[in-house]
């Protein structure tokens, strides 16, 4: 643009840069500037402003066109130096000249505000990290450049955090997190991109990676940089973490997919122990189950859930003295749910609480229900497992003691089965309840006994009637000496604590035999009878008993 431009007078008097442009022979030129637009022009460079980013062509169209107004935003330079307008663009109706107005409206302020703030809104304030927004524009960008192969995201969540920051304080809390972020930058390498994108969780962009050897091994070393324990405020305090990671070169997805496909991976990642890679077919998985998930609420809600009962007998005598009672369930569709697929369900959704209530409720329902038939108690007594769940998130006793007079029954027509995990998890509380319980009078045993961890020194102090041995010992056990060596020391170990025992999973008169002559006292399995529903248990009681 030519500096020889002359000055409107008019335009001198506008509080803003302002020039009258005209359309002359299919070119945009400037006939009229003001000291203000002047300025702009000459910062513009020697190209002067109508040639800096679109400005000519917006001018071009609109004189070419009807309209009598237009605005759009122009920005003259680049990065920090950078100066926001609005550009208005005016001219008179009916005029036949292609001109128009040209005003500059200055919005540097405001605009170097909102970035200011929309840095700050993306910034984790106690890390100083990336926050989840952050992250996510970050990767966005990534994405939208390609070359989406080469990148992974790593979704980091600590293990325990929250009952550190319970039992240490949240000052204590916030000074572990700052540490463990800057573990993680020192773990990682320039380019990649570390954030925190919750309260005990983190992010991880790598660059340049993949394949997922590449990734878990980045994964592995920020674990070994974790191991380390931490030293804050006097406390030395150890904490591990959950790693789970999604590979760009494997998933057609956004960037919002890849970070909740990394969290998915962290999910299981929590139960393995190790860093996992997502899968699509492990989401299947989790997609299934969140559908039995659903169909189990609305089969809870709608008494659809029912109770069938596998006896128990006296190897001694060959009677029945007990019925273990066993959930089953199925769908509306006619579909047979094995408790394998949905008792998990059901504690990680938090709904084997009430499935409990209701198993309790069931079978002390029917235990009464054989009474009255029988005229008098059937000397029986139920068997209900209930989970771990259940024990530390109920009040069990109070619960027992409601049913058990809801139905008119004696606490010792009641066993409570609870598995070895369950039983040694959480000692101290657990064992306050079952010293609850059998004050109560009813009976504890632990089932599956052999496959978890118990200490023999606490399982003394537990008030356990009865060990049910496991039958993964049981089943093959006359083929196989190591299991009868199992099974009799187990047999020995209840012999001296004062407990009695019932073997599971005999399916031969053989194997019956020789786990009496062993001194077991009860058996249960497949040569009895398997799980029936109520009428069909009863009968059986009947035959076995006559």
């Amino acid at each position: 643009m030519s500096r020889s431009l002359a000055t409107e007078p008019f335009l001198d008097v506008l509080p803003m840069p302002a020039a009258v442009a005209t359309l002359r022979d299919g070119k945009v030129t400037l006939s009229r500037i003001n000291s203000g637009f002047r300025q702009i022009d000459a910062e513009a460079g020697p190209k002067g402003a109508l040639d800096c980013s679109d400005m000519r062509a917006r001018i071009h169209r609109f004189l070419e066109g009807d309209a009598l107004r237009d605005v759009f935003e122009w920005t003259l330079g680049q990065a920090v130096d950078a100066r926001y307008y609005r550009v208005v663009l005016t001219r008179r109706s009916g005029a036949r000249a292609r001109r128009c107005l040209l005003s500059l409206i200055d919005r540097t302020p405001e605009e170097r505000t909102e970035h200011s703030l929309r840095r700050e809104m993306a910034i984790d304030a106690l890390t100083g990290l990336p926050n989840r927004a952050g992250f996510e524009d970050r990767l966005e960008e990534v994405l939208a450049k390609g070359g989406r192969e080469q990148y992974a995201v790593l979704a980091l969540n600590l293990d325990r955090f929250s009952r550190i920051n319970a039992c240490l304080g949240g000052i204590v809390g916030d000074e572990l997190l700052i540490s463990v972020a800057r573990r993680l930058k020192g773990a990682l390498r320039q380019p990649d991109v570390l954030a925190r994108t919750g309260g005990d969780e983190f992010a991880i962009l790598l660059s340049g990676v993949s394949r997922s050897d590449d990734a878990t091994e980045v994964a592995e070393r920020i674990r070994g940089a974790l191991a380390i324990p931490f030293t804050l405020s006097d406390f030395e305090v150890r904490i591990g973490c959950s790693i789970g990671i999604a590979l760009g070169a494997s998933l057609a997805a956004d960037h919002e997919d890849m970070v909740r496909h990394a969290q998915f991976a962290a999910k299981r990642a929590k139960r393995t122990g190790l860093p996992e890679v997502y899968r699509s077919e492990a989401l299947d998985v989790m997609r299934a189950e969140f559908s039995i998930e659903t169909e189990l609420r609305r089969a809870i809600d709608s008494g659809n859930l029912h109770l069938h009962y596998q006896p128990i007998c006296d190897l001694a005598t060959g009677r029945i003295v007990s019925f273990e009672a066993l959930a089953r369930w199925r769908t509306e569709a006619g579909e047979d749910i094995p408790p394998a697929r949905f008792i998990p369900v059901a504690e990680e959704a938090g709904l084997i609480v009430p499935m409990g209530r209701w198993a309790l409720d069931e079978a002390m329902r029917t235990l009464a229900g054989w009474d009255r038939v029988s005229g008098a108690s059937c000397g029986l007594t139920v068997a209900v497992n209930l989970s771990a769940v259940q024990l530390r998130r109920d009040n069990l006793v109070a619960l027992v003691e409601r049913t058990l007079a809801a139905h008119n029954l004696a606490p010792r027509r009641l066993t409570i089965e609870l598995t070895e995990s369950a039983i040694v998890s959480d000692r101290d509380p657990t064992a306050e309840t079952l010293r609850a319980l059998k004050a109560l009078g009813t009976t504890i045993a632990m089932d599956d006994f052999g496959t978890g961890y118990s200490n023999l020194g606490y399982l003394q102090s537990l008030p356990i009637d009865l060990l049910k041995i496991d039958r993964s010992f049981v089943s093959g056990m006359l083929a196989n000496r190591d299991k009868v060596a199992i099974v009799r020391a187990v047999l020995s170990l209840a012999q001296t604590l004062g407990m009695r025992t019932t073997a599971e999973g005999i399916e031969t008169e053989a194997l019956e035999q020789t786990l009496g002559a062993l001194g077991c006292d009860y058996g249960q399995g497949y040569l009895y009878a398997r799980p029936v529903d109520a009428e069909r248990a009863y009968q059986l009681l009947l035959e076995r008993n006559r």
